[in-house]
């Protein structure tokens, strides 16, 4: 089996270069959003990196921006051709620039969902079981773009708490940490009470759940998930899609969207990496299942 798909691989690899050189792209850019340090971003991406050049017989390059705005921009300004947006970005994208990009690819969970959860958390010493015990204490969102570490949270939190998320309402402060990690990393150490993040909310807690940023931040060492307990949670979420520049010749997309949807069963290492941990890959996804977030995303900026 190895050997197929590596004379698979040998082959893709020459037919894309060919396809890539005959369209003038004589680079591919791999965008990644934010969620934990660049150099951790990086290294999981690495594997793709390798795999793009590859198959498509160019030099690929990645791009770890500090903020999910730097991803939005470089999709917008055609300065990326992929990556793997959440949902709230992937609608910031669209509202900014229907023609920009296009939903390709969605991670699939082992219950084979595409959906995940924004995660209210804290710290276990602190007493703060609920939201209810977090009145009057910090709290942290993560980027305005996330949405499990903004959007989401901020219109379904309202509904439980019946105040707003300004500071002093109900929460003591609600501050931005600038990303997942940053969260995590900020109620472990106790700069905030409590804060939100993302995770499928599949597996056991004390992994990080099997996939998402407490996973990620699990496998870095970055906490012991017995310090933290649960809070809150959303309603699913549809996982955010990959997405690829709308513009590019059609025989690089096939190529590009072949290459992430194979990538599980081809490297379980490298699609561990890519996915934020356990999954059953990638599969096909279309603009239609983002309405709903679309919407949201609208509405809140309205």
């Amino acid at each position: 089996m190895k050997k197929l798909i590596a004379a698979a691989l040998a082959t893709t690899a020459l037919t894309g270069a060919a396809l890539a050189q005959s369209a003038d792209v004589t680079e591919f850019r791999i965008g990644i959003l934010g969620g934990e340090n660049a150099q951790d971003r990086m290294n999981s991406y690495e594997c793709l990196r390798g795999y793009t050049e590859e198959r498509l017989g160019v030099p690929a390059k990645l791009f770890a921006p500090a903020d999910y705005n730097g991803v939005i921009q470089g999709l917008l300004g055609g300065t990326l051709d992929m990556a793997w947006l959440g949902a709230s970005a992937y609608a910031a994208v669209h509202l900014q620039d229907p023609e920009a990009v296009e939903p390709v690819l969605v991670k699939i969970n082992l219950d084979g969902s595409y959906g995940y959860h924004s995660i209210g958390f804290a710290r276990k010493d602190a007493g703060i079981n609920t939201l209810e015990d977090m009145q009057g204490k910090v709290f942290g969102f993560g980027d305005p773009n996330s949405t499990s570490g903004y959007l989401i949270p901020s219109i379904e939190i309202p509904q439980t708490t019946g105040a707003t998320m300004e500071s002093g309402d109900y929460f003591g402060e609600v501050k931005f940490t600038g990303g997942h990690e940053q969260t995590i990393v900020a109620v472990n150490n106790g700069d905030v009470a409590g804060g939100v993040t993302w995770a499928d909310g599949q597996g056991n807690w004390e992994d990080g759940y099997n996939s998402g940023a407490l996973r990620k931040a699990v496998d870095a060492g970055l906490v012991d998930m017995n310090d933290l307990v649960e809070i809150w949670r959303s309603k699913p979420i549809p996982e955010g899609p990959v997405v690829l520049r709308k513009d590019l010749p059609e025989e690089v997309k096939s190529t590009m969207t072949a290459l992430v949807d194979e990538l599980h069963e081809m490297d379980a290492d490298c699609a561990y990496g890519v996915a934020a941990g356990e999954s059953l890959g990638f599969d096909p996804i279309a603009h239609d299942a983002y309405v709903s977030i679309v919407e949201a995303r609208k509405a809140k900026s309205n």
